[in-house]
């Protein structure tokens, strides 16, 4: 006779790796506090970082 073989479901962990909010587009942005300041064009920075993936953009006022 053969040997039977228990197939197990993948968790919900498993099936969403690969499918994260942040790799989908959707960032978390969070104002980072650190520099405001931009020296060489003289104008506010505002430093967006995202609180998930920690990716950051910038915005000048």
């Amino acid at each position: 006779m053969a040997d039977i073989l228990k197939f197990k479901r993948p968790s919900l962990k498993d099936k969403a790796k690969g499918k994260t909010m942040c790799n989908s587009g959707f960032h978390k942005w969070r104002i980072d506090q650190g520099k405001q300041f931009d020296v060489k064009q003289g104008k506010l920075v505002t430093i967006y970082r995202c609180s998930r993936c920690n990716a950051s953009k910038t915005k000048l006022d």
